[in-house]
């Protein structure tokens, strides 16, 4: 089968039409039109015996992953009527192999290799009381802060949202870090925690835990964000000549913070981006809805790739060959470009540590229903 873009893709997955040449051409046409300031990639058919180290894979850990991500409605749109054969399969390497095909995800310009990151859930101390030194509020969404969703307006752009805050009768954008310093920011606060780097860590993680003074636990997910696109401060770091490019890592710079106390602020407000969390009764949960397996579940770009899908990795973990089945069940705001993710860790200071320095050659190949008619989706 000859390539075929991403976005190409998502209209045949969502339509689940087999297409000619005619149609090809009209579909072609309507992607060209709606995301033509976009970057495309292309997929590549493959087969399953051709993927790094297939044969190794635990296959019955993998469908599980499928079953548990089955659950969510952005999941079983995709893989409509494999979310119903996936709980009655007795064989899940057959049923792998015979209802799913593996499309390789290159670039446009023709690359097969991408970047993986790794995160983790994070861990703070915290208090439901403001006193010292639990002085640093993780806040929920901002009651002024207007979320609006371009889809209704523009349906090409459905995974964009403006976020700002009226002026007037004007929509403005968002206080940015900085600026939510010195305004009043109008939010219910979940707790308080006594350390502003790990409450910054935490945004970046997206979800965590707090043990709290009197003895118990919070959970906290990712809610919102200010509206501002997320700078990453280790580059700024090495803008500033304080890292260097190969050196960066989530340990780097949380030592380099602690070395610069006076610095802090200005680091951490080159990041204009502010996370608001909400309450949760279980451990992590990412974009998707569903609670995160270690090293099952992956953040992605969903510009490129669709929350919900079931991919096939390739990279290394710890220097050593990593490659399994992951679903794409969150989303980051580092997290840009089609053959990029971040995979989750899990909870811990080993999974902390792993996170922190992972950066790894990736190549991503996405599972495609094999009989896509059948789908009805």
């Amino acid at each position: 089968m000859k390539q075929i873009t991403h976005f190409i893709f998502i209209i045949l997955f969502i339509s689940g039409c087999s297409i000619e040449p005619d149609i090809e051409k009209i579909a072609q046409k309507q992607a060209q039109i709606i995301f033509s300031e976009l970057p495309r990639t292309h997929l590549v058919k493959s087969e399953f015996e051709a993927l790094p180290n297939w044969n190794s894979e635990n296959y019955a850990l993998a469908l599980d992953s499928f079953i548990k991500s089955c659950r969510t409605s952005d999941t079983k749109k995709l893989y409509k009527q494999l979310c119903k054969k996936a709980n009655v399969s007795i064989n899940p390497k057959h049923f792998l192999q015979n209802e799913f095909e593996p499309y390789e995800i290159n670039t446009d310009d023709g690359k097969k290799e991408g970047l993986l990151t790794g995160y983790y859930e994070a861990n703070l101390k915290g208090s439901l009381i403001k006193e010292y030194p639990y002085i640093y509020p993780i806040r929920k969404t901002p009651k002024d802060l207007i979320v609006v969703d371009l889809n209704s307006i523009y349906p090409g752009l459905k995974n964009y949202r403006l976020r700002g805050r009226l002026e007037g009768n004007k929509l403005i954008p968002y206080y940015t870090r900085k600026e939510s310093k010195s305004n009043h920011i109008d939010s219910d606060v979940i707790c308080y925690t006594d350390s502003k780097l790990d409450l910054f860590f935490l945004e970046i993680q997206g979800s965590g835990r707090v043990d709290l003074d009197n003895g118990e636990t919070l959970y906290v997910s990712y809610d919102n964000q200010n509206g501002h696109k997320y700078r990453a401060v280790g580059r700024y770091l090495v803008n500033k000549g304080e890292l260097k490019l190969e050196e960066v890592s989530l340990q780097t710079i949380r030592q380099w913070l602690k070395d610069n106390p006076k610095r802090v602020d200005e680091v951490l407000n080159y990041n204009k981006s502010v996370v608001y969390f909400k309450e949760s009764t279980e451990a992590a949960s990412g974009s998707l809805g569903v609670i995160l397996t270690p090293r099952r579940s992956i953040a992605v770009d969903r510009r490129y790739i669709p929350l919900g899908s079931m991919l096939y990795m390739n990279a290394a973990l710890q220097e050593q060959n990593f490659s399994s089945v992951v679903l794409a069940q969150d989303t980051g705001g580092a997290i840009k470009g089609a053959i990029r993710a971040d995979i989750f860790l899990g909870h811990g200071s080993e999974a902390r540590e792993i996170a922190g320095k992972l950066k790894s050659p990736l190549k991503l190949w996405i599972l495609l229903p094999r009989n896509r008619d059948e789908q009805n989706i």
